[in-house]
């Protein structure tokens, strides 16, 4: 079987937990499209990348975007957004959801995929040569899994140094940093639905893709 899939047909009990559906927006709020599935790892359920339709203004209908690069959309509720152009994402090489029926064709698309990332890191707003600052959630080790993991590092770390007398005893409190703001609930409550239910999502076989890689 392969490495990732999509979820496809498949439905959540409760809809309102789903986030396909919700609507991407690029730089300038500007709108790029729907989420209209998710790709995510088999064997943790955790979600690699959303895939965007885009309604027709792209030749190949459809992009990726690494999760990772998402954010909360501080403009729409329930919607995300993204520090991208229309102009970047023409750049990736074409998404085709037929690369996931192997791991070697899919290795090849996402290191592709990727480079073009790399390739450009310091993006800059439309018609500005302001560069945007990287958001806490697009930096290295800021996945929700990485998040928790580090946050509990430090809080451990913390009751170590208190309890070795490393902190100067008229320090009353200790402030664990809270700048790891995470993609927001809605997104959480959706990964979590999905670890959750990976093992069903996938015995489920609702796509062409899993009955092929399987």
């Amino acid at each position: 079987m392969a490495q990732c899939g999509m979820l496809r047909d498949y439905r959540f009990t409760d809809a309102a937990e789903d986030i396909r559906g919700s609507k991407l927006y690029g730089l300038n709020d500007e709108k790029l499209g729907k989420i209209d599935d998710v790709i995510f790892d088999h064997s943790s359920g955790t979600i690699r990348y959303v895939v965007v339709d885009t309604g027709g203004w792209l030749s190949t209908k459809k992009f990726i975007v690494p999760a990772e690069r998402l954010r909360a959309s501080a403009e729409h509720k329930d919607d995300f957004a993204a520090d991208l152009s229309k102009q970047q994402i023409e750049s990736f090489p074409p998404y085709d959801e037929k690369n996931l029926e192997s791991d070697e064709q899919w290795a090849d698309y996402e290191g592709r995929y990727r480079s073009k990332w790399k390739a450009d890191p310091v993006m800059h707003r439309a018609e500005t040569d302001r560069n945007i600052t990287p958001t806490t959630q697009q930096m290295r080790g800021s996945s929700p899994s990485e998040r928790a993991a580090a946050d509990a590092a430090a809080e451990t770390s913390d009751t170590d140094a208190l309890t070795s007398g490393v902190y100067a005893a008229s320090t009353d409190t200790v402030e664990i940093s809270q700048s790891a703001v995470g993609i927001g609930s809605r997104w959480d409550t959706f990964q979590d639905r999905l670890r959750e239910r990976r093992k069903e999502v996938i015995a489920t076989g609702s796509s062409d893709v899993y009955r092929k890689a399987s």
